[in-house]
């Protein structure tokens, strides 16, 4: 995989001259209004010296202004390009100052994000659409992945936009003045997805998405579900009806704290960091303007692809914050984030590979810090850990202040040969994972049992820890390891891996499989809500797992609305949660479900 993003070149673009984006951010581009913000002649190099903060955004952060021409054009580029590009090097951030466009249709690909610049959504209005379809597959939506949309308030041009997704693409702080279509064209397969801080005016049509979880929101409606559908803190949301219709509602989320995002204060870029809500219910910004504090750019190291994490390190050590602009970036050592409050935010999905089995990023064990917009790929070296949120032993309380983990996925294979132990590894109390995909690939390059090996995705060792939309799949032993106490999962969906050879390459002991979600058997106190696991054991049909959920069976463990189902009969589970529910069907596709356990 290439270490620099898609030459700007082959954008069609004319260069500008590199400038500050503290100062003048109105200069002209090839198309009038039109600003594409230029890179630095080269990577910052590894110095002693103090890093500047601030600095250019890239060539792949492309900002439009309502003034300009040309933005359809450059918009259809850009998809034309990354469309089809499921395992490809190019990464691109698309931002709208604010004011009002029209005649717009944003068909975002693999690897793109687009975002408003407002501090409220309101504050950029496109009278068009954002859209994901499936053409590129045939009308399958399951492979629709990297690919989000913030901060912007929509009038759809037929009354509804389609928003057709797969894992790892997130609807936040959107506005849709009309309704949301979550099913491609034809209404083929599709696996989705997540939503939050998001005024949805008319109905969300999910039609044939498998799943859903929508946190902190408002609705029109909500017309239907097939498996599991999970709600908290959402304005017009359905009633609790699981498992008929599979609906889990929640009144309020106990505890979020929104996604950083980037905007401008006139011509200054800023990032907002939003508060921490308790028992949270609708959108931050439907009454003004959010609350939170700002941070000016100058206090980020801007990063560049072909940084290197001694830079990056400096960077943190020095105090500054991390932006990550779209690109990849490999890594001889960790990324160590040890101050408290802290924030590392990617645009454009920026890529960190670990070269030499070491961690991506570490965090210590303090307050506030926050991780949000990027992705991580394992590299050919096996890591033991990918991401580790504080270290082995972490014991501080966080609760006021807690780390959030929020859009950071996770992939091993798929790009190339890829190995990690385990993904992700949660050890400091009270951290939050906002939406998270911990991927080991079940396609592309660099495939197979042993090929991209990964025993597990997530451990969590922390005290009450909160997941808040957590998919995770084909990991060759737990999906997900719960140790710690007082943890809480609102929405869980889960694939078991695929390429399974035999039983016995399961076999868990006496048990046969491993669990996707086991909490550990000393644990006294967790409890989950709206949680799905299913299989297809399409290379040993015949493989059978005990169960989806393992857990201790004491009164403090509680779990609500919880599924497995077998896809096509391609092996099948004898149970849904320990000795508790129904094994699956046959080759009847029909979810196995316990409402509440024990």
């Amino acid at each position: 995989m290439s270490s620099s993003p898609a030459d700007a070149s082959s954008l069609g673009r004319t260069p500008l001259a590199r400038r500050s984006v503290l100062g003048a951010m109105a200069a002209a581009a090839a198309a009038p209004g039109l600003l594409a913000l230029a890179s630095p002649a080269s990577a910052a190099p590894d110095r002693a010296l103090e890093l500047p903060g601030g600095g250019d955004l890239g060539p792949n952060v492309i900002v439009f202004d309502p003034s300009a021409s040309g933005i359809q054009a450059k918009l259809d580029e850009i998809f034309a390009q990354q469309e089809t590009a499921q395992f490809g090097t190019g990464r691109y951030q698309l931002l709208f100052k604010p004011g009002t466009y029209s005649g717009l249709n944003a068909q975002l690909g693999f690897y793109t994000s687009i975002a408003g610049l407002g501090l409220s959504p309101d504050d950029t209005s496109i009278n068009g659409d954002v859209t994901v379809d499936a053409g590129w597959f045939n009308g399958n939506a399951t492979q629709n992945f990297w690919r989000s949309a913030e901060n912007l308030a929509l009038t759809p041009v037929n009354g509804t936009n389609r928003w057709a997704v797969a894992q790892a693409a997130p609807f936040r702080r959107m506005h849709v003045r009309g309704g949301l279509n979550l099913s491609p064209d034809g209404y083929g397969w599709a696996s989705g997805g997540y939503i939050a801080d998001s005024r949805i005016d008319g109905s969300v049509g999910p039609y044939s998405q498998q799943q859903w979880y929508t946190r902190d929101s408002s609705v029109g409606g909500w017309l239907n579900a097939v498996w599991n559908m999970v709600f908290s803190g959402v304005e017009g949301a359905p009633a609790q009806s699981f498992p008929s219709p599979p609906y889990t509602t929640l009144d309020t989320t106990p505890v979020s704290r929104e996604k950083p995002f980037l905007y401008l204060d006139g011509s200054d870029y800023k990032v907002f960091l939003p508060e921490l809500r308790t028992n949270a219910r609708g959108t931050t910004w439907g009454s003004g303007t959010p609350r939170g504090t700002s941070v000016p750019l100058t206090q980020f190291y801007v990063a560049q692809p072909g940084a290197t994490a001694a830079t990056l390190n400096a960077a943190l050590a020095q105090g500054l914050h991390l932006l990550l602009t779209p690109g990849i970036y490999h890594l001889d050592q960790p990324i160590q984030v040890n101050s408290a409050n802290s924030v590392v935010l990617g645009l454009g999905y920026a890529t960190l590979i670990p070269d030499n089995g070491v961690s991506a990023l570490t965090v210590a064990d303090v307050d506030g810090v926050r991780l949000a917009g990027f992705l991580i790929d394992a590299g050919t070296v096996n890591s033991s850990t990918l991401l580790e949120v504080g270290p082995t032993g972490a014991s501080a309380d966080h609760s006021a202040n807690p780390t959030t983990v929020q859009d950071v996925f996770v992939r091993i294979g798929g790009a190339g040969a890829g190995k990690a132990t385990t993904s992700m590894v949660i050890n400091s109390r009270d951290t939050i994972v906002d939406h998270t995909w911990v991927w080991r690939a079940d396609h592309g390059d660099g495939v197979g049992w042993d090929t991209n090996r990964a025993d597990y995705g997530i451990v969590v060792n922390g005290d009450n820890v909160l997941a808040t939309g957590l998919f995770v799949e084909h990991f060759n032993k737990y999906d997900v390891q719960w140790n710690g106490e007082g943890g809480r999962t609102i929405f869980f969906q889960n694939e078991k891996a695929y390429d399974a050879p035999n039983q016995a390459a399961i076999q868990n002991g006496d048990i046969k499989g491993y669990a996707a979600y086991k909490v550990a058997d000393s644990v006294v106190t967790h409890e989950a809500w709206g949680l799905g696991s299913y299989c297809y054991f399409n290379v040993d049909p015949t493989i059978v797992q005990h169960n989806g959920f393992a857990v201790p069976n004491t009164p403090g463990v509680k779990f609500h609305d919880v599924m497995v189902i077998s896809l096509g009969g391609q092996g099948q589970y004898e149970h849904v949660i320990n000795e508790t529910g129904s094994p699956t069907s046959g080759t009847d596709t029909v979810p196995s479900t316990v409402t509440s356990y024990p």
